[in-house]
């Protein structure tokens, strides 16, 4: 990945875990808490692809896990949001703008509920069994109805801001000198394009004109030009 993708990435990542953990989970909403995480993943992985939408959902979810208060094994939402960033990531329209509104929001609520039950399957592999108490189905409702109410005002930020970082200045400044220094090795190559001297008997004429103004010259001074 670029230095931008990496830097962006981080910066975002860390802001949203920090307001996920502060803020939106100390709102005590019934049901699943919204996961601001997951859909700055998503925005990332929609500009990025499928690979950049893999490391940044691999890197957010082992910061999760690590992040107090952990009350589960480490690397098991780093493994959920890697899925769910490559799985996004493949939305990744060909000329990296959206028609519509429409794709994004149908996968936001499908990363909800998918990242819901991968969740659950994976701690009951581990042998976590706390999604069974909670509800499973109440659990991936509420989790695809707060990140669709949450969506429109965060994955469109984060897409426009991923997009804005791909706008490289040095990357630009380095094209454009390469740009001005082709420009300048095809003028001194091909010429300033003036005429002098390029038909036949150009060059000579003004060789003959030359010669003979200091000629010209010579005789009014009195000495003899051979």
């Amino acid at each position: 990945m670029r230095v931008n993708r990496i830097l962006l990435a981080s910066v975002l990542v860390a802001v949203a875990l920090v307001i996920q953990v502060s803020v939106l989970a100390r709102l005590h909403l019934p049901g699943a808490v919204p996961d601001l995480l997951l859909l700055t993943v998503l925005g990332l992985a929609m500009v990025y692809g499928h690979v950049g939408g893999a490391l940044i959902g691999f890197g957010a979810g082992l910061l999760a896990d690590l992040a107090p208060p952990a009350d589960h094994a480490a690397g098991r939402y780093a493994l959920v949001l890697c899925v769910i960033g490559y799985c996004a990531g493949l939305m990744k329209p060909e000329n990296g703008r959206l028609k519509s509104a429409t794709g994004p929001m149908l996968t936001v609520v499908v990363a909800a509920i998918g990242s819901t039950l991968l969740y659950a399957g994976v701690g009951a592999l581990v042998g976590d069994t706390a999604a069974r108490h909670v509800g499973l189905p109440g659990l991936m409702f509420t989790a695809a109805l707060y990140d669709l109410l949450l969506a429109p005002f965060v994955v469109p930020g984060i897409m426009a801001l991923a997009r804005r970082a791909e706008n490289d200045p040095l990357a630009d400044s380095t094209s454009a000198a390469k740009k001005s220094a082709d420009i300048s090795s095809g003028w001194i190559s091909t010429g300033t394009g003036l005429k002098i001297g390029g038909q036949r008997g150009g060059l000579g004429g003004l060789k003959t004109k030359a010669r003979a103004r200091t000629t010209r010259v010579g005789r009014i001074k009195g000495v003899k030009r051979l």
